[in-house]
């Protein structure tokens, strides 16, 4: 079955926890649907996990939409949400809905994703105003970086956990259908999360959420480098990656592969004319 906002919303209200990953591939994206999860999210993080940069700033909307029409292919059961990268809706609001109409217009989307509180609340309500499902950002804001000064846990002050508890009902009064918490106090996004009427999807935020989201390389043990302190690895694929790619090198190198079973046969006779036919020129 196909999972729209309507079937989220009904997983919270029921108590069925929601699961998200994020996929910027078709093949990724496949194997995440074949598996039932509720969500992919194809997230700006491309522009660290597929391209290496330091953060997610120089990923484009051209990029967004790219990623996102491989993915939306290759999952046809999972909600498909689509970030909307850095200055794709900041500068204004018919900026704003443009770039959400090509996530899902050429993209292929069911929703958009955009970062912020009050001060993005005008933009999320011209959006779904336009048809298009939102899905807002709160806590740790990768866009802001700059202004956060790293990636650090949001809320832990009265006036810093006050402030993004009343982002969270005010996007939710601008029409969000669900909000992603990413590295709030668990305590924090439990409160959050038991206020609002729609779903809240964690990630470094605690089991109160309604649902989890994780970077599909961080839980598959993909990542080098730093690993976020919430980012568990359920099945180290990267291990086994590296495996069977020193396997290939070292059967390559000895002749093993390919082996008889990995090649395709003629007949004897075709090749004993070839030999002749060589041999007589």
């Amino acid at each position: 079955m196909k999972n729209t906002a309507s079937t989220l919303l009904k997983q919270k209200q029921s108590g069925e926890k929601i699961t998200m990953l994020t996929a910027y591939d078709y093949t990724t994206a496949r194997i995440e649907d074949e598996c039932g999860v509720n969500s992919i999210l194809i997230g700006d993080s491309l522009g660290m996990v597929m391209q290496g940069f330091d953060d997610t700033l120089p990923v484009t909307m051209d990029q967004m939409v790219y990623h996102t029409k491989m993915v939306s292919k290759g999952a046809p059961n999972a909600f498909i949400v689509a970030d909307m990268p850095f200055m794709s809706y900041q500068v204004s609001i018919e900026q704003a809905v443009a770039n959400a109409g090509r996530l899902v217009k050429e993209g292929g989307a069911n929703a958009v994703k955009l970062e912020g509180g009050a001060e993005v609340c005008d933009r999320i309500k011209a959006i779904v105003d336009a048809s298009i499902p939102v899905v807002a950002h709160l806590g740790l804001t990768p866009q802001s970086v700059n202004v956060f000064g790293g990636f650090k846990v949001q809320g832990k002050t009265y006036e810093k956990a006050e402030k993004l508890l009343n982002d969270a009902l005010k996007v939710q009064d601008a029409g969000a259908c669900a909000v992603v918490l990413e590295c709030v106090p668990s305590k924090l996004a439990d409160i959050i999360s038991k206020s609002l009427l729609i779903p809240t999807i964690g990630i470094g935020a605690g089991n109160g959420c309604d649902g989890q989201v994780l970077v599909y390389t961080d839980m598959l043990g993909m990542t080098t480098g730093h690993t976020p302190k919430f980012a568990k690895i359920f099945a180290d694929a990267g291990q086994a990656m590296k495996d069977g790619i020193a396997a290939y090198i070292e059967q390559t190198n000895s002749g093993a592969f390919p082996s008889e079973e990995h090649t395709f046969s003629i007949d004897d006779e075709i090749i004993e004319k070839l030999k002749k036919g060589k041999l007589s020129s």
